[in-house]
Protein backbone atom coordinates (compact mmCIF):
# COMPACT_ATOMS: atom_id res chain seq x y z
CA UNK A 1 0.00 0.00 0.00
CA UNK A 2 1.38 3.09 -1.29
CA UNK A 3 1.80 5.78 1.57
CA UNK A 4 2.65 9.33 0.59
CA UNK A 5 2.32 12.79 2.13
CA UNK A 6 -0.52 15.85 1.93
CA UNK A 7 -1.20 18.67 2.97
CA UNK A 8 -4.08 18.57 5.02
CA UNK A 9 -7.35 21.33 5.51
CA UNK A 10 -9.71 20.78 8.54
CA UNK A 11 -12.19 22.73 9.65
CA UNK A 12 -14.30 22.73 12.28
CA UNK A 13 -17.04 25.61 12.99
CA UNK A 14 -14.84 28.91 11.90
CA UNK A 15 -11.41 27.69 13.48
CA UNK A 16 -9.67 26.13 9.82
CA UNK A 17 -6.08 24.26 10.32
CA UNK A 18 -3.16 22.64 8.69
CA UNK A 19 -0.76 19.95 8.51
CA UNK A 20 0.84 17.72 6.93
CA UNK A 21 -0.13 13.85 7.06
CA UNK A 22 0.22 10.72 5.56
CA UNK A 23 -2.02 8.99 3.64
CA UNK A 24 -2.27 5.86 0.93
CA UNK A 25 -3.77 5.24 -2.48
CA UNK A 26 -6.50 3.68 -1.08
CA UNK A 27 -7.50 6.90 0.35
CA UNK A 28 -8.13 8.63 -2.78
CA UNK A 29 -11.58 8.81 -4.69
CA UNK A 30 -12.13 6.65 -7.75
CA UNK A 31 -10.66 7.22 -11.30
CA UNK A 32 -8.98 6.69 -14.27
CA UNK A 33 -5.23 7.23 -13.77
CA UNK A 34 -3.04 7.88 -10.67
CA UNK A 35 0.04 10.38 -11.08
CA UNK A 36 2.55 11.13 -8.89
CA UNK A 37 2.80 14.50 -8.71
CA UNK A 38 6.03 16.57 -9.34
CA UNK A 39 5.00 19.77 -8.66
CA UNK A 40 1.74 22.06 -8.23
CA UNK A 41 1.47 25.95 -7.32
CA UNK A 42 -0.59 28.33 -5.32
CA UNK A 43 -3.15 29.81 -6.73
CA UNK A 44 -6.01 32.58 -4.79
CA UNK A 45 -8.59 30.20 -5.18
CA UNK A 46 -6.04 26.68 -3.55
CA UNK A 47 -5.92 30.29 -0.85
CA UNK A 48 -9.62 30.37 -0.61
CA UNK A 49 -9.90 26.79 0.12
CA UNK A 50 -6.85 26.45 2.45
CA UNK A 51 -8.77 29.17 4.61
CA UNK A 52 -11.94 27.16 4.61
CA UNK A 53 -13.83 30.34 2.87
CA UNK A 54 -16.99 29.78 0.97
CA UNK A 55 -17.22 28.90 -2.87
CA UNK A 56 -14.57 26.48 -3.44
CA UNK A 57 -14.70 23.44 -1.37
CA UNK A 58 -17.39 21.90 0.54
CA UNK A 59 -16.25 19.61 2.57
CA UNK A 60 -12.97 19.50 4.70
CA UNK A 61 -10.58 17.48 5.97
CA UNK A 62 -9.17 18.10 2.18
CA UNK A 63 -6.09 18.64 0.19
CA UNK A 64 -6.14 21.52 -2.20
CA UNK A 65 -4.23 22.02 -5.10
CA UNK A 66 -6.41 23.03 -8.31
CA UNK A 67 -2.70 22.19 -10.33
CA UNK A 68 -0.67 18.68 -10.59
CA UNK A 69 1.96 17.97 -12.86
CA UNK A 70 3.70 14.78 -12.95
CA UNK A 71 4.50 11.11 -14.02
CA UNK A 72 1.40 8.46 -14.44
CA UNK A 73 2.07 5.45 -12.27
CA UNK A 74 -1.24 3.73 -13.41
CA UNK A 75 -3.67 4.27 -15.77
CA UNK A 76 -6.97 1.76 -16.76
CA UNK A 77 -7.39 3.78 -20.10
CA UNK A 78 -5.30 2.96 -23.17
CA UNK A 79 -4.54 7.13 -23.56
CA UNK A 80 -2.30 6.84 -20.77
CA UNK A 81 0.79 4.39 -19.36
CA UNK A 82 3.06 4.36 -16.62
CA UNK A 83 5.47 7.20 -17.21
CA UNK A 84 3.73 9.57 -18.97
CA UNK A 85 4.52 13.37 -17.68
CA UNK A 86 0.70 14.48 -17.53
CA UNK A 87 -0.59 18.15 -16.40
CA UNK A 88 -3.94 18.44 -14.40
CA UNK A 89 -5.73 21.91 -14.22
CA UNK A 90 -9.27 22.43 -13.03
CA UNK A 91 -12.55 20.44 -13.27
CA UNK A 92 -13.00 19.54 -9.54
CA UNK A 93 -9.44 18.71 -8.78
CA UNK A 94 -7.88 20.64 -5.77
CA UNK A 95 -11.47 21.53 -5.13
CA UNK A 96 -13.92 18.89 -3.86
CA UNK A 97 -11.40 16.67 -4.78
CA UNK A 98 -8.16 15.88 -3.37
CA UNK A 99 -5.50 17.94 -5.03
CA UNK A 100 -1.79 18.80 -6.43
CA UNK A 101 -0.94 19.26 -2.23
CA UNK A 102 -0.49 15.33 -1.87
CA UNK A 103 1.78 13.33 -3.59
CA UNK A 104 -0.45 11.26 -5.89
CA UNK A 105 -3.55 12.36 -7.13
CA UNK A 106 -6.49 9.92 -8.79
CA UNK A 107 -8.40 11.25 -11.54
CA UNK A 108 -10.51 10.47 -14.38
CA UNK A 109 -8.62 10.22 -17.51
CA UNK A 110 -10.92 13.40 -19.41
CA UNK A 111 -9.23 15.80 -16.74
CA UNK A 112 -5.46 14.33 -17.99
CA UNK A 113 -3.54 16.61 -20.57
CA UNK A 114 -0.17 14.88 -21.73
CA UNK A 115 2.83 17.21 -21.26
CA UNK A 116 3.48 19.05 -24.62
CA UNK A 117 6.72 18.37 -26.62
CA UNK A 118 9.46 21.03 -25.41
CA UNK A 119 7.96 21.83 -21.93
CA UNK A 120 8.87 20.58 -18.75
CA UNK A 121 7.12 19.82 -15.57
CA UNK A 122 8.65 22.48 -13.58
CA UNK A 123 7.48 24.79 -16.69
CA UNK A 124 4.18 23.49 -16.70
CA UNK A 125 3.15 24.50 -13.04
CA UNK A 126 5.27 27.88 -12.96
CA UNK A 127 2.04 28.56 -15.91
CA UNK A 128 -0.53 26.67 -13.96
CA UNK A 129 -4.34 27.64 -13.91
CA UNK A 130 -3.35 31.73 -13.04
CA UNK A 131 -0.90 31.32 -16.22
CA UNK A 132 -3.29 29.15 -18.25
CA UNK A 133 -6.24 32.16 -17.92
CA UNK A 134 -3.63 34.46 -18.77
CA UNK A 135 -3.30 32.63 -22.15
CA UNK A 136 -7.15 32.46 -22.42
CA UNK A 137 -7.92 35.67 -21.70
CA UNK A 138 -5.30 36.59 -24.88
CA UNK A 139 -6.72 33.87 -26.99
CA UNK A 140 -10.00 35.58 -26.45
CA UNK A 141 -9.09 38.82 -27.46
CA UNK A 142 -7.29 37.54 -30.76
CA UNK A 143 -10.87 35.93 -31.65
CA UNK A 144 -11.81 39.22 -31.32
CA UNK A 145 -9.46 40.60 -33.48
CA UNK A 146 -7.26 42.58 -31.20
CA UNK A 147 -3.85 43.14 -32.48
CA UNK A 148 -0.51 45.14 -31.31
CA UNK A 149 -0.88 47.66 -33.69
CA UNK A 150 -4.28 49.11 -32.10
CA UNK A 151 -2.96 50.49 -28.94
CA UNK A 152 -1.93 49.93 -25.54
CA UNK A 153 -3.42 46.96 -23.59
CA UNK A 154 -4.17 47.66 -19.88
CA UNK A 155 -3.24 44.25 -17.18
CA UNK A 156 -4.80 44.73 -13.95
CA UNK A 157 -3.90 42.73 -10.85
CA UNK A 158 -0.68 43.18 -13.02
CA UNK A 159 1.98 41.22 -10.39
CA UNK A 160 -0.28 38.42 -9.59
CA UNK A 161 0.07 35.13 -11.34
CA UNK A 162 -2.46 35.79 -13.96
CA UNK A 163 -1.38 39.58 -14.20
CA UNK A 164 2.29 38.15 -14.21
CA UNK A 165 1.77 35.76 -17.69
CA UNK A 166 -0.67 37.94 -19.33
CA UNK A 167 1.90 40.69 -18.89
CA UNK A 168 4.84 38.58 -20.21
CA UNK A 169 2.56 36.97 -23.33
CA UNK A 170 1.52 40.10 -24.38
CA UNK A 171 5.14 41.92 -24.63
CA UNK A 172 6.09 38.88 -26.21
CA UNK A 173 3.11 38.75 -28.88
CA UNK A 174 4.37 42.47 -29.56
CA UNK A 175 1.70 44.55 -27.80
CA UNK A 176 2.20 47.47 -25.33
CA UNK A 177 0.88 46.87 -22.10
CA UNK A 178 0.23 48.87 -19.45
CA UNK A 179 0.22 47.74 -15.91
CA UNK A 180 -2.06 48.03 -13.04
CA UNK A 181 -0.66 47.69 -9.52
CA UNK A 182 -0.46 48.56 -5.57
CA UNK A 183 2.71 47.25 -5.27
CA UNK A 184 5.30 50.28 -6.02
CA UNK A 185 8.24 48.15 -5.24
CA UNK A 186 7.62 46.04 -8.05
CA UNK A 187 7.85 48.07 -10.95
CA UNK A 188 11.18 46.70 -11.89
CA UNK A 189 9.51 43.57 -11.96
CA UNK A 190 7.11 44.41 -13.74
CA UNK A 191 9.25 46.12 -16.52
CA UNK A 192 11.48 42.85 -16.59
CA UNK A 193 9.05 40.96 -18.01
CA UNK A 194 7.46 43.52 -20.73
CA UNK A 195 5.53 46.02 -18.98
CA UNK A 196 5.70 49.09 -20.94
CA UNK A 197 3.94 51.29 -18.38
CA UNK A 198 3.16 50.94 -14.79
CA UNK A 199 -0.04 52.54 -13.09
CA UNK A 200 -1.03 52.51 -9.48
CA UNK A 201 -3.87 50.46 -9.16
CA UNK A 202 -5.56 53.56 -7.50
CA UNK A 203 -6.00 54.75 -10.78
CA UNK A 204 -8.45 52.25 -11.75
CA UNK A 205 -9.82 51.67 -8.48
CA UNK A 206 -11.24 54.77 -7.68
CA UNK A 207 -15.60 55.42 -8.19
CA UNK A 208 -15.52 58.02 -11.11
CA UNK A 209 -19.61 58.86 -11.77
CA UNK A 210 -19.20 59.99 -15.89
CA UNK A 211 -20.44 56.96 -17.81
CA UNK A 212 -17.68 57.21 -20.38
CA UNK A 213 -13.59 57.99 -19.85
CA UNK A 214 -11.11 59.23 -21.78
CA UNK A 215 -10.43 55.87 -24.63
CA UNK A 216 -6.88 55.00 -23.39
CA UNK A 217 -6.89 51.63 -24.30
CA UNK A 218 -7.27 49.28 -27.33
CA UNK A 219 -7.98 46.46 -24.84
CA UNK A 220 -7.85 44.73 -21.39
CA UNK A 221 -7.41 41.78 -19.00
CA UNK A 222 -8.68 42.21 -15.73
CA UNK A 223 -8.23 39.60 -12.92
CA UNK A 224 -9.73 42.24 -10.17
CA UNK A 225 -13.56 43.25 -10.75
CA UNK A 226 -15.66 46.05 -8.78
CA UNK A 227 -14.71 49.60 -9.49
CA UNK A 228 -11.01 48.39 -11.52
CA UNK A 229 -13.36 46.75 -14.45
CA UNK A 230 -16.28 49.09 -14.31
CA UNK A 231 -13.33 51.82 -15.38
CA UNK A 232 -11.62 49.44 -17.65
CA UNK A 233 -14.28 49.29 -19.32
CA UNK A 234 -15.24 52.99 -19.69
CA UNK A 235 -11.68 53.32 -21.02
CA UNK A 236 -11.82 51.10 -23.75
CA UNK A 237 -11.68 52.51 -27.28
CA UNK A 238 -13.75 51.86 -29.90
CA UNK A 239 -14.38 48.17 -30.92
CA UNK A 240 -12.05 47.49 -27.91
CA UNK A 241 -12.59 44.19 -25.48
CA UNK A 242 -11.63 43.09 -22.07
CA UNK A 243 -11.23 39.98 -20.78
CA UNK A 244 -12.45 39.11 -17.30
CA UNK A 245 -11.12 36.24 -14.88
CA UNK A 246 -11.31 37.45 -11.65
CA UNK A 247 -12.79 39.01 -8.40
CA UNK A 248 -10.35 39.87 -5.86
CA UNK A 249 -11.75 43.01 -5.76
CA UNK A 250 -15.62 42.70 -5.84
CA UNK A 251 -17.69 40.12 -8.13
CA UNK A 252 -19.90 43.27 -8.75
CA UNK A 253 -19.42 45.84 -11.18
CA UNK A 254 -21.46 48.97 -12.60
CA UNK A 255 -21.71 50.96 -15.66
CA UNK A 256 -24.14 51.66 -18.13
CA UNK A 257 -25.14 50.95 -21.84
CA UNK A 258 -22.98 54.03 -23.24
CA UNK A 259 -19.98 52.58 -23.89
CA UNK A 260 -21.10 49.27 -25.27
CA UNK A 261 -23.76 51.09 -27.45
CA UNK A 262 -21.04 54.24 -28.23
CA UNK A 263 -18.10 52.82 -28.29
CA UNK A 264 -19.04 48.87 -29.02
CA UNK A 265 -16.89 47.66 -26.23
CA UNK A 266 -16.77 44.35 -25.43
CA UNK A 267 -16.98 42.38 -22.20
CA UNK A 268 -15.30 38.58 -22.30
CA UNK A 269 -15.70 36.02 -20.04
CA UNK A 270 -13.20 33.41 -19.49
CA UNK A 271 -13.40 30.11 -17.22
CA UNK A 272 -10.68 27.78 -17.40
CA UNK A 273 -12.20 25.29 -15.06
CA UNK A 274 -14.78 23.57 -17.02
CA UNK A 275 -13.18 24.13 -20.39
CA UNK A 276 -13.15 20.91 -22.76
CA UNK A 277 -9.85 18.94 -22.05
CA UNK A 278 -9.43 19.48 -26.20
CA UNK A 279 -9.09 23.18 -25.68
CA UNK A 280 -7.15 22.95 -22.97
CA UNK A 281 -4.79 20.39 -24.89
CA UNK A 282 -4.46 23.23 -27.64
CA UNK A 283 -3.95 25.91 -25.40
CA UNK A 284 -0.87 24.11 -23.60
CA UNK A 285 0.09 23.51 -27.23
CA UNK A 286 0.62 26.93 -27.72
CA UNK A 287 2.41 27.77 -24.34
CA UNK A 288 4.79 25.10 -25.05
CA UNK A 289 5.09 26.66 -28.27
CA UNK A 290 4.30 30.05 -30.35
CA UNK A 291 3.60 31.15 -26.68
CA UNK A 292 6.58 30.26 -24.84
CA UNK A 293 7.34 32.46 -21.99
CA UNK A 294 11.52 33.18 -21.84
CA UNK A 295 10.52 34.92 -18.52
CA UNK A 296 9.00 32.05 -16.21
CA UNK A 297 12.11 31.66 -14.18
CA UNK A 298 11.74 35.22 -12.73
CA UNK A 299 7.92 34.77 -12.23
CA UNK A 300 8.59 31.54 -9.87
CA UNK A 301 9.35 31.26 -5.90
CA UNK A 302 9.58 27.53 -4.64
CA UNK A 303 8.02 26.15 -1.71
CA UNK A 304 7.63 22.64 0.20
CA UNK A 305 4.40 21.54 1.52
CA UNK A 306 5.09 23.26 4.80
CA UNK A 307 5.85 26.31 3.04
CA UNK A 308 2.08 26.70 1.60
CA UNK A 309 0.37 28.14 4.89
CA UNK A 310 2.45 31.37 4.62
CA UNK A 311 2.09 31.44 1.09
CA UNK A 312 -1.92 31.61 1.21
CA UNK A 313 -1.00 34.02 3.82
CA UNK A 314 1.29 36.11 1.35
CA UNK A 315 -1.79 35.83 -0.95
CA UNK A 316 -4.39 37.23 1.35
CA UNK A 317 -1.91 39.84 2.56
CA UNK A 318 -1.44 41.23 -1.03
CA UNK A 319 2.22 40.34 -0.75
CA UNK A 320 3.11 37.49 -3.89
CA UNK A 321 4.28 38.66 -7.16
CA UNK A 322 4.37 35.91 -9.93
CA UNK A 323 3.87 32.72 -9.59
CA UNK A 324 4.70 30.35 -6.38
CA UNK A 325 5.74 27.08 -7.13
CA UNK A 326 4.86 23.97 -5.07
CA UNK A 327 7.80 21.15 -4.71
CA UNK A 328 7.31 17.86 -3.70
CA UNK A 329 10.23 15.42 -2.78
CA UNK A 330 11.71 13.52 -6.03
Amino acid sequence: MTKFKAFHVEKENDSVSHSIIERSLDDLPAGDVVIRVKYSSVNYKDALSAKGLPGVTRQYPHTPGIDAAGVVIESNQTAFSEGDEVIVIGFDLGMNTPGGYGEFIRVPASWVTPLPDGMLLRESMVIGTAGFTAALCIEKLEQMGASPDDGPVIVSGATGGVGSVAVALLAQSGYEVVASSGKSDKESYLKSIGAANIIDRQVLADENPRPMLAANYAQGVDTVGGTTLSNIVKSLQYGGSVSICGLVASANFKTTVLPFILRGVNILGIDSVELPIASKNKIWDRLANDWRISSLDTMAIEVGLDGISAAVESIFDGQVAGRTLVVHDA
